[in-house]
């Protein structure tokens, strides 16, 4: 099943025009914060089962901006929120006063954090072995009491169409709330736009979420965070993965988005 026809087919319950969004470069970003969205998610989660969020930042947004595909499967989920702080400060200046930064990281935490009174069940997609492990570990010790229905580390490989069938099964029978997908972008979100209406649980694409929590990665301190810093931080942490994507995504981002005004 291809990424545009589970787009064009998912029959979704829940009303996606109440969620305010701010056009950019084509994707339409939640206007919203992190209090908004807690709740939002928290209140509907059982309702957008078969659903997606996308977590969007500079360099989605211009791989969006370049590939309509792509651009189609961000905008084709319940909504794509503002990880990345220049897309929160270009909707301020837009006129969302509103729109804040909403990390994937953070998010997940805000959501483990009321998981256990609520009763919420999460699914980990993505990532290695060890770093599900080391993940599971953490969770259950910060966590009290939270319910991890789940984990599993796809192959780096293309999977048949029996193995996906199997995979989609084992998720399902788990009953989960929330499905966290960790492939990385652009995959994450062609899987869970692959998955729409397949996937009994709330997916959500969080990049290198699960790495932060395992505590593979180190987060950038406060200040660089509510700087819209946080890039340079993780370009110091790995600059030759980083170095040429930040040049051509933050360069045309810039020119298109702050300064045409797309």
């Amino acid at each position: 099943m291809g990424a545009l026809t589970c787009c064009d087919s998912y029959h979704r319950t829940v009303d996606k025009s109440a969620i305010p969004t701010c056009n950019i470069m084509g994707v339409e970003i939640a206007a919203i914060d992190m209090e908004w969205l807690v709740d939002y998610l928290s209140s509907n989660v059982r309702e957008l089962s078969g659903d997606y969020v996308c977590v969007a930042n500079v360099h989605t947004t211009v791989t969006a901006y370049e590939d309509p595909e792509y651009c189609r499967i961000q905008n084709g989920g319940i909504m794509a929120i503002p990880d990345g702080g220049p897309l929160s400060s270009v909707g301020r200046k837009r006129g969302y006063a509103q729109m804040q930064r909403t990390t994937g990281p953070s998010l997940m935490g805000e959501i483990f954090k009321i998981s256990a009174e609520k009763g919420f069940r999460h699914y980990f997609y993505g990532s290695t072995e060890e770093t599900l492990e080391k993940l599971r570990n953490v969770l259950d010790e910060t966590y009290p009491g939270i319910q991890i229905a789940g984990m599993y580390s796809p192959p780096f490989r293309p999977m048949t169409d029996d193995e996906d069938r199997e995979i989609v099964d084992r998720i399902n029978e788990t009953k989960p709330d929330f499905v966290w997908v960790g492939l990385g972008a652009p995959k994450q979100e062609k899987w869970m736009a692959d998955h729409q209406g397949r996937i009994h649980g709330l997916m959500l694409g969080v990049g290198a979420g699960f790495d932060y929590h395992a505590g593979n990665i180190d987060r950038a301190p406060e200040w660089m965070q509510k700087s819209n810093l946080e890039w340079v931080y993780r370009l110091m942490q790995d600059p030759k993965r980083l170095f040429r994507r930040y040049l051509h995504t933050n360069t045309k981002f810039i020119w298109n988005a702050m300064v045409r005004g797309k």
